[in-house]
């Protein structure tokens, strides 16, 4: 069982978690960032019992942890992986995406990785973003299975605007979509899909093959 606000272990072991330097950055959050983020990163409750407490959904619950974290993560010194790091890690992502590897790509995830799809108003994609390993790693591998059948596909491993990603391709070597993965703290953070025809002409021919629209794999239930 979940301990509560008021247990004594409870605020001994935040004190020990938040240095000052920490707490400064905590207030540059809003009221509800700060609450969500401690619920979950610090008292490891879940989001349902988040949600309830907060007065939110679990949705948006995730959505405020995600916007807590990158604000942090901004602003906090850390030590910085090597290029060399991030693309062995985007290496890996690509292997276990082109071979099914469910359990070798949720291990390169963050816990609250977040998947978004990009089709503009051309190729439909994900209404809302998706978080959590096991759903995006699920929907990621749905995807790539449909790609894989496209004739002639094949995924070459490129630098997006600062990030390690991909750029998917059919035979004529015309693009079907592009990767960028977001790597921090040795793990794939966020995975961006982008299949708008209008963001990927200046990249190369598009394909008039639309890939099959993201859409969340089936559920591990």
């Amino acid at each position: 069982m979940t301990r509560g606000l008021d247990d004594p272990a409870s605020h001994a072991e935040m004190s020990d978690s938040l240095s000052l330097a920490f707490l400064v950055l905590l207030e540059r959050l809003s009221p509800e960032q700060r609450a969500v983020f401690l619920l979950r990163e610090v008292f490891d409750y879940g989001y349902d019992a988040i949600a309830e407490i907060v007065g939110k959904s679990e949705a948006a619950c995730r959505q405020l942890a995600v916007r807590a974290r990158s604000h942090i993560e901004q602003d906090r010194p850390r030590f910085e992986a090597s290029r060399q790091d991030h693309d062995e890690l985007a290496r890996r992502f690509m292997t276990a995406t082109q071979t099914g590897d469910l359990d070798g790509l949720e291990a390169l995830l963050a816990h609250d990785v977040a998947l978004h799809g990009d089709g503009g108003s051309k190729v439909r994609a994900m209404a809302d973003p998706l978080f959590g390993r096991r759903p995006v790693a699920r929907t990621v591998l749905s995807w790539m299975r449909v790609v894989r059948g496209i004739e002639g596909f094949s995924i070459r491993p490129v630098e997006m605007n600062g990030h390690s990603g991909a750029l998917g391709l059919e035979g004529q070597e015309r693009l079907l979509f592009v990767l960028s993965l977001d790597i921090a703290d040795s793990q794939i953070q966020g995975i961006r899909g982008i299949v708008n025809p209008d963001k990927l002409r200046h990249l190369g021919p598009v394909s008039d093959l639309l890939p099959t629209p993201l859409s969340p794999g089936p559920s591990s239930e």
